[in-house]
This record gives structure tokens, C-alpha cells and sequence, in this order.
């Protein structure tokens, strides 16, 4: 995983909890990279779920919902990182349908070694879109929490069901209804 990703999880940390309790608890979390990460490097996954976990044990916040709320952060982050991104989308599923359309072939563009998760989209009705989120790596609270944000930064409401996607492996596949705007 990209290291802005750590980067980010740590700095919403601070925010949260404060520096000398983000220092203890990655100090106790015995982490290969001692918590020290750069945007522009690789980590495994494993090290952020990791991280994550110890934020949960000292919080007591379940690691779906520290997961969810980082999602949240982050969707911060690229709005403030990436305007343009958000240029021309007058909705939360023109958003979303632009993540892989739009969004992960620039990406590919900077860091072409990035491993990137899928995201296949149909709008399956008036303010209903389904999106199938595909990646090895566990992350699909991450990913309800940016879909949480993405719903907001347009001002809308939402209904969001979550489902395995037994045919896919590693795949989960959010539905999403537009319950307000």
C-alpha cells in the first residue's frame, strides 16, 4: 500500500487521540517499520490493519468502525488534495462511478506499481447504484466510509447495504440508495 495511506491514518490519529498517545500506542503495536512511513513508500497492508487494531484496543472503537471513520478522513484528504477529481460531478454516484473510470488511471499514471482495488458500478434504478468492490486486502469498512463520505460531500443521504459477493472472491458488493438530496 501507498505510504499516504499511513501517513493519513497516523495524522487522523494525532487528531483524534493526540501525539503522545499515537507514540504509545504504535510504540506497543511492535510494528516492522516502527510507525515511521513516507507518502511515496510501499507497506503491507497488514501493517495498517495492524495499526488500526491498536488504535482499537486502546479506544475500545471497533476496528470497523476506526476503519469507517478513516474512510471519512480520507475522503477529506482527496478533496483537499485532489480537487479536480471532484470537478464536473453533481452527485455522490458520478463520484463513485469515476473511481475506476477516471481516478485509478491517474493514479497509474504516478505510481505504477500502485495495486489498486476494483470498483464495478450499475445503477440498478432511480438513486440506486450498485457497487462491487473487489480487493485481497480487508478494507471494505474503509471503503463503506469513503462511500459514507462521498454521500455527504454532495449533501445527500443514503442507505447503504453491504453483501459478501459469493461469485467474486475477495469482492463485496455495496448497495446504495439515495434517500434524500
Amino acid at each position: 500500500m501507498k505510504g499516504v495511506v499511513f501517513v493519513e491514518l497516523l495524522a487522523m490519529a494525532e487528531d483524534a487521540f493526540g501525539e503522545d498517545v499515537v507514540d504509545a500506542v504504535i510504540d506497543k503495536a511492535d510494528l516492522a517499520h516502527g510507525g515511521a512511513y513516507t507518502a511515496v513508500g510501499n507497506y503491507p497492508c497488514a501493517e495498517l490493519v495492524k495499526i488500526v487494531d491498536a488504535f482499537s484496543d486502546h479506544s475500545g472503537l471497533s476496528p470497523d468502525l476506526l476503519q469507517r471513520k478513516f474512510g471519512h478522513w480520507m475522503m477529506g484528504f482527496f478533496a483537499q488534495h485532489y480537487p479536480a477529481f471532484f470537478e464536473n460531478k453533481s452527485s455522490s454516484f458520478e463520484m463513485l462511478e469515476a473511481v475506476d473510470q477516471e481516478i485509478h488511471v491517474e493514479v497509474l499514471k504516478l505510481y505504477p506499481d500502485a495495486e489498486l482495488p476494483r470498483f464495478e458500478t450499475d445503477r440498478t434504478g432511480e438513486g440506486q447504484l450498485q457497487m462491487v468492490y473487489s480487493s485481497p486486502r480487508p478494507l471494505v469498512s474503509f471503503c463503506h466510509g469513503l462511500i459514507e463520505a462521498c454521500v455527504e460531500r454532495f449533501d445527500e443521504t443514503a442507505e447503504i447495504a453491504i453483501e459478501a459477493t459469493p461469485a467474486q472472491n475477495n469482492s463485496t458488493t455495496f448497495r446504495i440508495d439515495i434517500t434524500g438530496r
